[in-house]
């Protein structure tokens, strides 16, 4: 049913709770998991590309040893809108993420809730 499963990652505690669930539909339908880190566009923002580089590879070997087949992508920009158009881009079939992750404007609607208004497939968002 579920081919091909976008699961969003950074930081956060809950994007690493929320993993479990992406793998464990990845497992239920034998689905190729894409796992997407989006570094935000904010001059402001002091991001370490190791650590986005190292965050994404533990992810990915996390997900191989379980035996799901996984791609890692790494991109730049607003978050929903990034995560809107790779799902567009590798035609997810489902969108795996936490209700709140790690965003630079506290104030700014949640990621998950743009993501729902713009998805072009079903999102499944853990709470």
């Amino acid at each position: 049913m579920f081919q091909t499963v976008l699961f969003p990652i950074d930081h956060s505690r809950q994007a690493a709770e929320t993993a479990a669930t992406a793998l464990k539909l990845a497992q239920q339908h034998d689905s190729h998991l894409v796992v997407l880190s989006v570094v935000e566009a904010d001059p402001g923002a002091m991001h370490d590309p190791a650590e986005v580089a190292q965050l994404l590879e533990q992810a990915r070997s996390s997900f191989l040893e379980a035996g799901v087949p996984t791609q890692v992508i790494e991109r730049q920009g607003n978050p929903a809108f990034v995560i809107c158009d790779v799902a567009d881009e590798i035609n997810a079939d489902l969108i795996v993420m936490g209700t709140r992750g790690l965003t630079i404007q506290a104030d700014a609607p949640s990621t998950a809730a743009r993501v729902i208004q713009l998805a072009p497939c079903p999102v499944l968002v853990v709470p």
